[in-house]
């Protein structure tokens, strides 16, 4: 079909022409000149319209953003102090082992400005400001752990301080801890502290043996009480657990626990033994002196007999109808140093006297000289020599007295 007439045509174009030159001159005009009178409005400059933006059609222009608008009209609002209880974590107030929070949550102390926001856009825009206002923020910082560190520290102190044991029995466990072990190994053997407490405990101590009459018979607490009017108490107790158990021995000079049978190591045990090819075979009358006085080694048999070094040989490992004379007078010969109870040489070198007998020589103390004598059953030894020597320990000719030096 074909378009209109030309003279349509010339006329449309004539229009458009029209509207473009309205377009260019309203761009292009001239600024006003003064005539003597202030204009009432300041002259911009302006772009060339190849760098103006202009918006599409259909298009509405955005909204400033919040940091922009907050630039140009500051906030007339006073700081929020609610916001604390919603943006702190509610581990920082219920549970003291929690971390600390991090103070970034939290709001700094009100100052000038009402927000952080605006703290940190007024440091960047105002440089001067900046390291003012720097330090105050990180002295809020230090401020804050300290305040969290001091609450939890007063907390742990307050949950240390509880008594968990009541006052009263506090002294009691003080000493139960200050109090040394009962048995302690040096590294050859246990060896027995506390012989109160040693008898005191069930595991260690060994009960008494009723089934064998001898020891029944030693057993007694009276017996005990006997023997500590002639020995001190520690050595009294000694002897008395010695004679009245069936295997559980304490040496009275080393005070070294062991039971009858054991193999014991030596006192001296150096390189000369070690290059012998171990120990040696032990003696038969270390088997005996064991189970007569306790006395666990020939070291500890020397220290005891320290009084009377001429009867050793003959007395270690022998009761007294095994002795010979001149052993036996050694043995209770008289010592002119003038020694006290407590003394241990003058203790030890009486365990040695007493065991050699059956009785211990409590005898005497019980009956009198005559009652002793009546009890007397004679009985023959050393047919050899021509002598009848009665038993030590039922005639008052032949046991010592007891308390003699």
């Amino acid at each position: 079909m074909p378009g209109p007439s030309n003279p349509k045509r010339r006329k449309n174009k004539a229009n458009g022409k029209k509207q473009q030159q309205k377009r260019t001159g309203e761009s292009s005009a001239k600024p006003s000149t003064l005539n003597g009178k202030l204009s009432p409005e300041i002259p911009r400059k302006t772009l060339p319209p190849s760098q103006q933006q202009q918006p599409k059609r259909g298009e509405q222009s955005a909204p400033l953003p919040a940091s922009k608008q907050s630039r140009t009209v500051p906030s007339q609002k006073p700081p929020q102090r609610t916001l604390r209880s919603k943006v702190t974590p509610p581990t920082c107030v219920t549970d003291d082992s929690s971390y600390p929070p991090s103070p970034l949550l939290t709001p700094p102390p009100t100052g000038s400005s009402s927000s952080p926001l605006l703290d940190s856009q007024i440091l960047h825009h105002n440089p001067e400001s900046t390291s003012n206002s720097s330090t105050s923020y990180y002295d809020y910082i230090e401020s804050y752990y300290d305040k969290y560190y001091q609450h939890i520290t007063a907390a742990t102190l307050k949950s240390s301080r509880t008594r968990i044991v009541p006052e009263e029995f506090t002294d009691v466990i003080e000493k139960v801890l200050k109090k040394p072990p009962v048995i302690h190994d040096p590294g050859n053997g246990p060896r027995v502290r506390d012989v109160k407490g040693f008898l005191k405990s069930e595991f260690f101590a060994q009960m008494p043996a009723f089934d064998d009459p001898l020891c029944a018979e030693f057993a007694q607490e009276e017996v005990l009480q006997m023997l500590q009017t002639v020995l001190p108490e520690e050595v009294a107790t000694i002897l008395w657990y010695n004679k009245s158990r069936a295997t559980s021995r304490i040496c009275p000079a080393c005070q070294r626990l062991y039971r009858l049978g054991d193999t014991l190591p030596d006192h001296d045990v150096g390189s000369e033994q070690a290059s012998a090819g171990g120990p040696k075979p032990a003696p038969p009358q270390l088997r005996l002196e064991q189970q007569i006085s306790g006395i666990c080694s020939p070291v500890c048999f020397v220290l005891a007999s320290f009084t009377f070094p001429g009867a050793i040989k003959g007395a270690w490992g022998k009761m007294a109808e095994e002795i010979d004379d001149q052993s036996w007078d050694l043995l209770n010969a008289s010592d002119t140093r003038a020694r006290s109870q407590s003394d241990t040489s003058y203790a030890l070198g009486m365990i040695v006297r007493m065991t050699r007998l059956h009785d211990l020589g409590l005898g005497q103390l019980c009956f009198g000289p005559e009652e002793v004598e009546a009890l007397a059953v004679p009985e023959p030894h050393h047919e050899e020599d021509g002598k009848s020597r009665v038993t030590p320990g039922t005639s008052p000719a032949a046991v010592p007295p007891i308390g003699a030096s």
